[in-house]
């Protein structure tokens, strides 16, 4: 196992496209701690948080299938680092204004739009870049790579965000997350790509089109509605979860403790997903999604924490060995020219799910008590993954072969 990873690292466009996303990661994972408590020492509202967080989401919602047609169009390389560098613009300018020692709302809100809109036109270009760079037989692989070290920095992150924020400021960790970007900017600027080109279309033909590519694959797009459906759950998950924890299940400790096992759980599951290659990879992974409802009924009825514990980590094992698996099946089953797009489709269902369930938690647990969103998120998990197993698509569904995808036929031709 450990030659076959070497060799994947030793294609040179990879190995670039990998460093990049590996340091990017690391960047990335310490601007969470840092934002909130930035926000906090400089307005003492949980409220103007909320506003600098919407203003990051709400342009990346509606702006990803746009992202997804100018990936596809320009070139996934080119658009990733136009997007890189302008995240390195927004983060730098957020950490001067931090370091200037008299914060300006005003600016954190304009820099995490702006850093959004960059964000929905760089995350569609993940596929079409691991796709571009590594052949076929080799990206299980080369996306459990990058799973590996998204999950670690996860994990780490924190850690480091509490040490950067003590000895520096938070300030800092924008400035550092800035230069991950301009870094990451600087690989990709050497990456070569395989580029597929598109036929010239009106915005709104590319839209439609790469619909009906989602559209004529039941596998793809019911397994998406499981994957939506477990992300709000999740969001209900991270509303609801904390009081429980602190209230009925020992504290604060027990919540950590939880996050610290899923974050493990994640990493262990990408450690799979490249060691670990299932005959029936979409069907077996949405049943192990399916198990997060566990976690959510057992909080729901404040069992003991270690149970609650163990099986979230199991839940986000799960999750951590789907993701890779999930992206390689994907590109394998897609055709290069519409990945981009389809990947947007993808996040676009994934992410609009979250605020959702962030919302809707809160008020119906004033009006019906806790225990009650929580039961209702994971009978909606356990029917929305579990009940892929009906679908032929997901049941059909073979570890993908080194042969390349071709466009589907017209939905209702089938």
């Amino acid at each position: 196992m450990s030659r076959s990873k070497s060799g994947t690292l030793r294609t040179r466009s990879f190995r670039l496209l990998f460093l990049g996303r590996t340091v990017s990661a690391v960047g990335d994972a310490v601007v969470p701690a840092a934002l909130a408590l930035a926000v906090l020492r400089a307005t003492g509202s949980s409220g103007a948080l909320a506003v600098v967080l919407a203003a990051a989401m709400v342009p990346r919602l509606l702006l990803l299938p746009l992202g997804g047609v100018v990936a596809d169009r320009f070139a996934a390389r080119r658009v990733a680092l136009l997007a890189d560098l302008v995240r390195c613009g927004t983060q730098l300018a957020v950490g001067a204004e931090l370091l200037g020692g008299d914060p300006s709302l005003t600016t954190v809100v304009v820099a995490s739009a702006l850093g959004g809109t960059a964000s929905a036109f760089a995350i569609p270009t993940a596929s079409p870049l691991v796709a571009g760079t590594v052949a076929a037989a080799d990206r299980q692989r080369a996306n459990a790579l990058t799973g590996v070290t998204a999950n670690a920095s996860r994990l780490l992150g924190p850690a480091l965000a509490g040490a950067l924020i003590w000895a520096a400021g938070p300030g800092w960790a924008f400035v550092i997350d800035g230069g991950s970007f301009s870094l990451s900017a600087a690989l990709l600027a050497l990456v070569r790509v395989e580029h597929v080109p598109v036929p010239r279309r009106s915005v709104l033909a590319d839209l439609r089109h790469g619909f009906g590519e989602v559209r004529a694959r039941d596998w793809f797009w019911t397994s998406l509605l499981g994957h939506g459906m477990w992300n709000g759950a999740a969001a209900v998950l991270m509303t609801l979860g904390p009081a429980v924890a602190i209230d009925r299940l020992g504290g604060e400790v027990t919540w950590v403790l939880l996050l610290q096992a899923g974050a493990i759980g994640m990493l262990v599951g990408s450690l799979l997903a490249g060691r670990v290659r299932l005959r029936r990879p979409v069907l077996l992974a949405n049943i192990g999604l399916a198990t997060y409802a566990v976690p959510l009924f057992l909080l729901a009825v404040a069992a003991p924490a270690p149970a609650v514990i163990v099986t979230y980590a199991v839940a986000l094992t799960a999750l951590g060995y789907l993701n890779p698996v999930w992206e390689t099946v994907v590109q394998h089953h897609f055709p290069p020219e519409v990945l981009a797009r389809v990947t947007s489709y993808d996040w676009l269902v994934s992410l609009a799910a979250m605020p959702l369930g962030y919302a809707l938690a809160p008020l119906a647990a004033d009006s019906f008590g806790t225990p009650v969103p929580l039961v209702v998120a994971g009978l909606l998990v356990l029917v929305a993954c579990g009940g892929t197993v009906l679908v032929p698509g997901v049941r059909r569904l073979t570890w993908p072969t080194a042969h390349e995808p071709q466009p589907a036929e017209p939905a209702g031709v089938r």
